[in-house]
């Protein structure tokens, strides 16, 4: 799960990134507008968490930049402001959601992984692909039935190919979702990752289809 802050208070940034973070997201941040746009424009986000006192560009006018260009992933709009008429703004800006400041984090964290399960079209936030079962609140996971023990890695990666179930997902993909912008890792380093999961669960957990990627075995 990869998220995107763009938060111009560094402490409010600090601990937007520590909260998302320790809830299992992969975190890349800006401070503001400008570099807001270019890394919504650029980068392949699940989830965007923007706040609308941004210095140079203004965060609504980021946000109707990128659902100009055709961005349609979920952002979630924060704002020091409560007037109603911001609010309405925001939202026909293309906001799928709106908090005003202060705000709780736990709040917060749900609302974003409520708008992520609706943009993937589930009414859970568990996901069950053939013998392996995830919980994307808990962090946990079953095969069989019985606990999966998974390194935050090995989850984030079973976790985005359970939502392209039907989608080859390549390694660079992979390593965008699993490593974010800041600390990139490279296909080696997915390739081991998918090797391990292997050997714990079976060959056919992940099949590959040459030249396109990954995808998460369905097998009985």
């Amino acid at each position: 799960m990869r998220c995107l802050i763009v938060e111009d208070d560094p402490d409010i940034q600090a601990d937007l990134r520590r909260a998302l973070e320790a809830a299992g997201f992969v975190i890349d941040a800006a401070g503001d507008g400008n570099d807001a746009w270019f890394l919504g424009d650029t980068e392949d986000y699940d989830a965007i968490v923007l706040d609308l006192g941004l210095p140079g560009l203004g965060g609504l006018s980021v946000l109707r930049r990128w659902r100009a260009s055709g961005r349609a992933f979920p952002v979630i709009v924060l704002s020091a402001r409560g007037d109603w008429t911001e609010k309405v703004e925001g939202i026909e800006a293309g906001a799928d959601d709106y908090m005003g400041k202060p705000f709780q984090m736990g709040e917060l964290i749900a609302r974003v992984r409520g708008l992520m399960r609706r943009e993937a079209g589930r009414t859970s936030n568990v996901v069950s692909v053939g013998r392996l079962r995830l919980d994307t609140t808990r962090m946990s996971a079953t095969f069989d039935g019985a606990p999966a023990h998974l390194s935050p890695l090995e989850f984030r990666l079973l976790d985005h190919l359970a939502h392209s179930p039907e989608r080859a997902v390549s390694a660079g993909e992979l390593a965008e979702h699993l490593y974010g912008i800041a600390d990139t890792g490279d296909t080696n380093a997915i390739e081991a990752i998918v090797a391990r999961l292997r050997r714990k669960f079976g060959h056919e957990l992940i099949t590959t289809r040459r030249g396109f990627g990954y995808l998460l075995g369905t097998a009985p």
